[in-house]
C-alpha cells in the first residue's frame, strides 16, 4: 500500500508532470506513425473508420494538452511550501523544467545535431523518437543540440571573410539552441495574427482595397531595389537646419496600463496556451496584438548603446588590460536599457529589409562647429557622435545585422542575432544565436562577443523578462578574455537579474577582476589586488536619448514608419485597428514574396552583405579609413 507518511514535494510534481508531456509526445509520434500507414488504405469503409479513430484521436490528445498545461498554471499560481531542494541551476531555464540530480540517469533521445529542415512537414522527421522509452526522469530543456549559426541561403559554408572588411568573422564553438527556428516557412515570419470574430484564418483578412495597393507597390519593383541610403539621407537635411529639426529625439514607450492590458485579456492568453506543449517551437503559436511592444526589434538592438559614452571611452584607455575592463564594463551596462517597463512585451518582429537608423550626441558635445561624416550609418552627422544602423537581413531564418560606429574615435561595432523561441510551461525562451565584434582600429583590435539568452516570465501574471546563459569576450591579439554569467531566477528563492563575471590575462587561469551583481542594478567589481570597487551602477547611469529621423523624413522601408499605423493605434488602444495595420504589413510581404518568387528574383539585402557565418556592413569605418590612405 502506500506510504502514509510520505508528502509528495513540489520537485515530485515536476517530473511527473514533465514525463507526462514527453510521453505524450511519444503517443502524439506513435499515433502519426500509425495513420501514415494506414492513410495507404483505399476501401472507402476501412477509410471512413480511420478518419472517425483518427478524429478521435486528435480529441484525446488536445485534451491531454490541456491537461498538462492547466495543472502547470494550477502549480504555477499555488502557494506550495518552499522545499530546500527545489533549487535547480541558475543558468538554464526555469519554470516547469524539471531537472535531475547528477545521480539520476538523463534519457536524451534526441540526435546531437540537428539540421532545420525546409519544409514544415518534415519537421517531425527530424526529431524521431523511439518506439519505447524507460520509466524515469527526463530532462526537457530548451534543447541539447549544437547546431552551427546559419546561412540565410541555406547553402552550407560561405567562403572565407575578408580580415579588412569583416574582422567580426572567428570560428566559435557551435552555439546550444533549439531545434527549431522561430520562422519556418516565408509564410510565417510576421507577429502572430489576433483572432477574428469571424474564425477565419488570419491570414486571408485583408480588404480588397489593401491587396490591391500591395500589389501595385510591389510591383514597381522599389521594394527590390537596394537603395541609396547616403543619398536619401543627405535629401533630408538641406542647408539651414538644425539636428533639432532634422532628429527626434523621443522615445515612444507605452509603460502606462500594462498590468491592466494583461489581465484584462487573460482569457486569450489562456486560449493560446492551449495550443502549445512544453518545449514547443512558436512557429504556430498565435499571439495577440494586445502584447506588442511599439518598436521594432531592430530599434530594441539600439539600446546597447544607451550608453555611447562607455563605448567610446574603449578606445581612450592606453592599456589593453584597461580596454578589455572597459568592454566588459560596457557590455555589462548595455542589457537594462531595452526594458525600461514594468511588463514584458514583445517588439515588433522586423520586416525583410527593415532598416532602423539612429545617433547618440555624446555628453558634452554640443555638435557646433564639428566636422560632419559624409558616409557610414548616419551621414550629415557630427564625427563625435555614435551613429548606429540595424537590417533584417533573413527571415528565414529571422537574422538581424547591426552596426554602430564613432569616427573620430576610431571604434567600431558589428554583430548578427538569430532569434530562435520556444514555449516553456509558463515562460518563453528566445535563445539569441551569433556574435558581435567591437573593433578598436587604432590598436588593430578586436574583441569578439556573444550574447545571453532571453526568457520572458510569469506570462499569465505580470510578464517580465530576464536574461540566461554564459557568455564570452575575447581579442585574440592580446589575449585577454572575460567569461559572463547571467543566472536566471531559481525556481524557489533567489535572486533575479544576477551576474557574475571574471576577467583573465593573457595564458592566466585565474583571473584578475571578479564580478557579481544584477545586470539591471548595481554591479561590484573585486580585484586581485584586494581592490573593490562599484564597476557598473545602471540606477545611476545617465540613459542618452538616441536621435532618429522625424517620420515624415523616413524611407518607407525605415522602421518607425513601416510600423507607424500599428504604432499609432497601440498608443491610443484601438487593438483592432492595430491589428488590421499589422495584417496589411504582413500582406504586403507576403505579395513580394510571391512576386519574387515568380520572376526568380532573390532577396538583395540592403546594407549588409553574408561572409563566412557573419553578416557584416558594407561599408565599416575600418574599410573607409583603409581607402582613404590609397
Amino acid at each position: 500500500g502506500l506510504d502514509s507518511g510520505f508528502v509528495p514535494s513540489v520537485q515530485d510534481f515536476d517530473k511527473k508532470l514533465t514525463e507526462a508531456d514527453a510521453y505524450l509526445q511519444i503517443l502524439i509520434e506513435q499515433l502519426k506513425f500509425r495513420f501514415d500507414i494506414l492513410s495507404s488504405c483505399k476501401e472507402e469503409e476501412y477509410f471512413i473508420k480511420i478518419e472517425t479513430l483518427k478524429e478521435t484521436t486528435n480529441s484525446m490528445v488536445e485534451s491531454i494538452k490541456h491537461c498538462i498545461v492547466l495543472l502547470q498554471i494550477a502549480k504555477d499560481q499555488s502557494n506550495a511550501e518552499k522545499h530546500a531542494d527545489g533549487i535547480i541551476s541558475t543558468i538554464n531555464p526555469v519554470d516547469a523544467i524539471y531537472q535531475p540530480s547528477p545521480l539520476e540517469p538523463v534519457i536524451s533521445t534526441m540526435p546531437s545535431q540537428t539540421v532545420l529542415p525546409p519544409e514544415p512537414a518534415q519537421l517531425c522527421k527530424s526529431e524521431q523518437r523511439p518506439s519505447s522509452l524507460p520509466v524515469g526522469p527526463v530532462l526537457a530543456t530548451l534543447g541539447h543540440h549544437q547546431t552551427p549559426t546559419p546561412n540565410s541561403t541555406g547553402s552550407g559554408h560561405s567562403p572565407p571573410s575578408s580580415s579588412l572588411t569583416s574582422p567580426s568573422h572567428v570560428n566559435l564553438s557551435p552555439n546550444t539552441v533549439p531545434e527549431f527556428s522561430y520562422s519556418s516557412s516565408e509564410d510565417e515570419f510576421y507577429d502572430a495574427d489576433e483572432f477574428h470574430q469571424s474564425g477565419s484564418s488570419p491570414k486571408r483578412l485583408i480588404d480588397s482595397s489593401g491587396s490591391a495597393s500591395v500589389l501595385t507597390h510591389s510591383s514597381s519593383g522599389n521594394s527590390l531595389k537596394r537603395p541609396d541610403t547616403t543619398e536619401s539621407l543627405n535629401s533630408s537635411m538641406s542647408n539651414g537646419t538644425s539636428d533639432a529639426d532634422l532628429f527626434d529625439s523621443h522615445d515612444d514607450r507605452d509603460d502606462d496600463g500594462e498590468a491592466g492590458s494583461v489581465e484584462e485579456h487573460k482569457s486569450v492568453i489562456m486560449h493560446l496556451l492551449s495550443q502549445v506543449r512544453l518545449g514547443m517551437d512558436l512557429t504556430k503559436v498565435v499571439l495577440p496584438t494586445f502584447i506588442l511592444e511599439r518598436r521594432s526589434l531592430l530599434e530594441m538592438y539600439a539600446d546597447f548603446f544607451a550608453h555611447p559614452d562607455l563605448f567610446v571611452s574603449i578606445s581612450d584607455q592606453k592599456d589593453p588590460r584597461d580596454r578589455m575592463v572597459q568592454v566588459v564594463k560596457w557590455y555589462l551596462s548595455a542589457f537594462h536599457a531595452g526594458r525600461k517597463g514594468s511588463v514584458a512585451k514583445k517588439p515588433y518582429n522586423p520586416i525583410l529589409g527593415e532598416i532602423f537608423q539612429c545617433h547618440w550626441t555624446l555628453p558634452n558635445d554640443t555638435e557646433e562647429n564639428t566636422e560632419l561624416v559624409s558616409e557610414g550609418p548616419v551621414p550629415g552627422v557630427s564625427k563625435n557622435s555614435v551613429t548606429f544602423v540595424a537590417e533584417q537581413v533573413s527571415h528565414h531564418p529571422p537574422i538581424s545585422a547591426f552596426y554602430a560606429e564613432c569616427f573620430n574615435k576610431k571604434i567600431q561595432f558589428n554583430a548578427h542575432i538569430w532569434t530562435k523561441s520556444k514555449f516553456l510551461g509558463m515562460s518563453i525562451g528566445v535563445h539569441n544565436i551569433g556574435q558581435g565584434c567591437v573593433s578598436c582600429l587604432d590598436y588593430d583590435e578586436h574583441y569578439i562577443l556573444t550574447f545571453p539568452n532571453g526568457y520572458g516570465r510569469s506570462i499569465l501574471t505580470v510578464p517580465w523578462v530576464e536574461l540566461g546563459g554564459e557568455c564570452s569576450i575575447n581579442c585574440s591579439k592580446t589575449g585577454y578574455s572575460a567569461n559572463i554569467v547571467f543566472h536566471t531566477k531559481p525556481f524557489y528563492g533567489g535572486k533575479k537579474h544576477r551576474i557574475t563575471a571574471e576577467i583573465f590575462s593573457p595564458n592566466d587561469k585565474k583571473s584578475f577582476c571578479s564580478i557579481e551583481g544584477e545586470w539591471n542594478g548595481v554591479m561590484y567589481a573585486k580585484y586581485a589586488t584586494g581592490e573593490n570597487i562599484v564597476f557598473v551602477d545602471t540606477k545611476k547611469l545617465p540613459i542618452i536619448k538616441k536621435k532618429v529621423r522625424k517620420l515624415e523624413d523616413q524611407n518607407e522601408y525605415e522602421s518607425r514608419c513601416l510600423w507607424k499605423d500599428v504604432t499609432f493605434n497601440l498608443k491610443i488602444k484601438d487593438i483592432d485597428a492595430a491589428t488590421e495595420a499589422k495584417h496589411r504589413l504582413e500582406e504586403r510581404q507576403r505579395a513580394e514574396a510571391r512576386e519574387r518568387k515568380e520572376k526568380e528574383i532573390q532577396w538583395e539585402t540592403r546594407l549588409f552583405h553574408e561572409d563566412g557565418e557573419c553578416w557584416v556592413y558594407d561599408e565599416p569605418l575600418l574599410k573607409r579609413l583603409g581607402a582613404a590612405k590609397h
